[in-house]
């Protein structure tokens, strides 16, 4: 599995933001998402990203439950995965099917061309986002150094698992 911190960087974490609505939450990744991208187009790039989220929301709800949402996209260009995390001060209506607000969202912007790489992966992170014990720490943590903390010490708890499992297969 891709480490959530491969995938996720210090600066694309927001902690306790106020925010209105699913839209404006789409919107707001959308603007940190274009600002990686290195070109004089970043309000074209914002509009896409938001695009990439919305139509794919169209499909499908991306709650998971329990206050937590996992919204996903397909980027037009690209050689990254792009994740953004934004733990919210008050949840939103998200039309949740647990019709739960939502105060932890975990966004991936992955690029056409590689989304066939990520797709056991994104099953992985959605069992990771709906454990509540790290939902709990998420909740708590007071600024975006914590989160990323959090995130780290989850890599390092999977690839423990990981090598305990290859040296269980390796006696086998």
């Amino acid at each position: 599995m891709a480490k959530l911190t491969e995938l996720l960087i210090p600066d694309n974490i927001r902690q306790g933001l106020v925010c209105s609505s699913k839209k404006r939450v789409f919107e707001i990744i959308g603007k940190i998402v274009a600002s990686q991208f290195n070109d004089e187009n970043n309000q074209e790039n914002e509009h896409t990203c938001f695009e990439c989220l919305y139509e794919r929301e169209k499909l499908g709800n991306s709650s998971l439950g329990n206050g937590v949402a996992f919204p996903k996209g397909r980027l037009p260009d690209g050689d990254k995965p792009i994740a953004v995390f934004l733990q919210l001060k008050t949840g939103i209506d998200y039309n949740a099917l647990d019709h739960r607000d939502i105060d932890l969202i975990f966004a991936l912007l992955i690029p056409t061309n590689i989304c066939s790489q990520y797709s056991e992966d994104l099953a992985k992170i959605t069992t990771l986002l709906t454990d509540k014990s790290i939902c709990k720490q998420l909740r708590a943590a007071q600024n975006k150094e914590e989160i990323w903390q959090i995130f780290e010490n989850i890599d390092s708890q999977q690839e423990i698992l990981s090598n305990n499992q290859e040296n269980i297969e390796e006696l086998n």
